[in-house]
């Protein structure tokens, strides 16, 4: 059976972890659950850190749990955050632990007959029918409010400078997340929890009601916050989050986000973000220390996750569009990626308005990047780029000024794009 903690230590994936945890694991098969937001339809790569502890808990042998915060995400974890959240509504959430379980199922086994298969539950199911009088009796008892106060999530809360307090609300979330890890270590024998370094408080409130209640002993075992080399915030982009579906994200934006990570940052999120070898990854270090310049950490980093994300046809297509900019891509690759993708490469390009009906007539390409579009601030210059070999009309060399274009060279029944020189690209549109 491999070794858990190891492999998480060596991948640079532990903050804290409880005395005993890692001889539990190696005594016998566990189970361990990692709890999950579901404040939105799809997780974003933040989640992902959690995930890929749970899919090395499965890869060694153990049974991972992954709970869909149904009750808890009606209430806001105030761990490390300034304000309350938006509470959602049962649909809501039911929509939601559905979308997440489809992208866990691309990490996590679910449905073979293996004897550690994942299993996904929701606190909702058996939080619904407690009653807050019940829950007071049986649980709250058991914890302190001085113990409640010294969890540095609280503290933080409280003593924060914009901090309007703290409502009753997000106080007792430590004692419904205690009670989660209670019910599963009663309901599926689970011994251990996982998280980010800011759960540790939540996670610890739990161990302790185990041992309270039932005498029993669990387990915490807690990652690092993954920030960038920079100091700037990981996963966030100018337009928000990097999600995993792609109805929030594409499969193209989410390859290029990797791709461009800092060589350092690559260094580091390929040992989290995969599931290489040690070996491998290594020998990538090493390839990239003596060849900066080709960024193997980037492109196998980029590979890997954007596979197994999506899937192997996504990332060929996203590297495909990748070339048409920056590599020797055809006119082929063009015609081959679909509409999103395509307006996405070309985004932030200088883009003119044709009319149709002069590529329907059929327009000489001098006119065209002259008169109808600003391509060529005049005739002569175009024609000395031309001959000089300088333009590209769909990634294929221009052979004469005059050259006729028509509606056949639409890309998508609408675009055309045009390159002069190296490095300067523009969009026609026809319209």
């Amino acid at each position: 059976m491999m070794n858990f903690v190891e492999e998480l230590r060596w991948r640079g994936m532990i903050h804290e972890i409880m005395p005993g945890t890692e001889e539990q694991l190696l005594k016998e098969q566990t189970a361990g659950y990692l709890g999950i937001d579901p404040t939105a339809d799809s997780l974003h790569i933040g989640h992902l850190v959690g995930v890929m502890m749970l899919k090395h808990f499965q890869r060694a042998g153990h049974t991972p749990i992954a709970l869909v915060g149904g009750a808890t995400g009606m209430i806001g974890d105030p761990s490390m955050k300034s304000a309350e959240r938006n509470l959602l509504d049962e649909e809501t959430l039911r929509h939601n632990q559905e979308a997440i379980k489809k992208q866990l199922a691309k990490f996590l086994d679910f449905e073979s007959e293996i004897p550690n298969k994942a299993i996904l539950v929701n606190n909702y199911d058996w939080m619904k029918n407690y009653s807050f009088l019940n829950f007071i009796r049986d649980i709250g008892k058991h914890i302190t409010v001085n113990y409640m106060m010294a969890k540095d999530s609280v503290k933080k809360r409280l003593s924060g400078e914009s901090s309007e307090g703290m409502s009753f609300t997000e106080f007792s979330y430590q004692l419904l997340q205690g009670y989660d890890f209670l019910h599963l270590y009663r309901d599926k024998g689970c011994r251990l929890q996982l998280g980010g370094s800011d759960q540790w408080g939540n996670i610890t409130t739990g161990t302790e009601l185990i041992r309270r209640v039932e005498g029993g002993e669990a387990y915490a075992l807690v990652c690092p916050l993954i920030t960038k080399a920079d100091g700037g915030k990981f996963g966030k982009t100018e337009s928000g989050n990097v999600w995993l579906g792609r109805r929030y994200t594409s499969p193209y934006k989410f390859y290029q986000f990797w791709l461009n990570v800092s060589d350092a940052d690559a260094e580091k999120y390929i040992k989290i973000f995969t599931s290489l070898p040690k070996e491998d990854i290594e020998a990538l270090i090493a390839e990239q220390q003596s060849a900066p310049h080709l960024r193997p950490l980037q492109k196998r980093l980029a590979e890997e996750i954007t596979v197994m994300v999506h899937s192997r046809e996504d990332y060929e297509m996203a590297v495909n569009a990748s070339e048409i900019l920056f590599g020797k891509s055809t006119s082929r690759t063009l015609r081959a990626i679909d509409e999103e993708t395509f307006l996405q490469v070309f985004e932030g390009v200088p883009q003119f308005t044709i009319p149709r009906e002069k590529l329907a007539q059929g327009i000489k390409a001098v006119d065209l990047l002259t008169e109808e579009a600003a391509v060529f601030p005049s005739k002569g210059e175009m024609r000395k780029t031309v001959q000089a070999g300088g333009v590209m009309i769909n990634k294929e060399k221009l052979e004469s000024f005059d050259e006729t274009i028509g509606l056949t060279h639409l890309i998508g029944g609408k675009y055309i794009p045009v390159q002069r020189g190296k490095k300067n690209y523009f969009l026609l549109i026809a319209e």
